[in-house]
């Protein structure tokens, strides 16, 4: 068993900043790859973006340039810097990982951007 505990959401201005984090405890040796998703109100849950282990990282077009993923092994904690954010990043952020066991999410923290 994997659980994932999100903070750091908020309310920001458009072109304002968070940095998100994401605590994970249980079986972490079992975590590879850590993710930020996001669903925002009638839309479907999209991959934001991802981390592996080693700290290759990928991520949505949408917010290349603008986010960032980091993760600190040691303290089994993965982060999410937003820069310049957009009313349209306006969402309920997610970590998850997935385990030979199966996917793990956490609670969401709300992110909200106005103009």
């Amino acid at each position: 068993q994997v659980q994932l505990v999100e903070s750091g959401g908020g309310l920001v201005q458009a072109g304002g900043s968070l940095r998100l984090s994401c605590a994970a405890s249980g079986n972490i040796l079992s975590i590879n790859t850590m993710n930020w998703y996001r669903q925002a109100p009638g839309k479907q849950r999209e991959l934001v973006a991802a981390i592996t282990r080693g700290g290759s990282t990928n991520y949505a077009d949408s917010v290349k340039g603008r986010f960032t993923i980091s993760r600190d092994n040691a303290k089994n904690t993965v982060y999410l810097e937003m820069n310049s954010l957009k009313p349209d990043d306006t969402a309920v952020y997610y970590c998850n990982t997935v385990t030979a066991r199966g996917h793990y999410w956490g609670q969401g923290t709300q992110v909200t951007v106005c103009s």
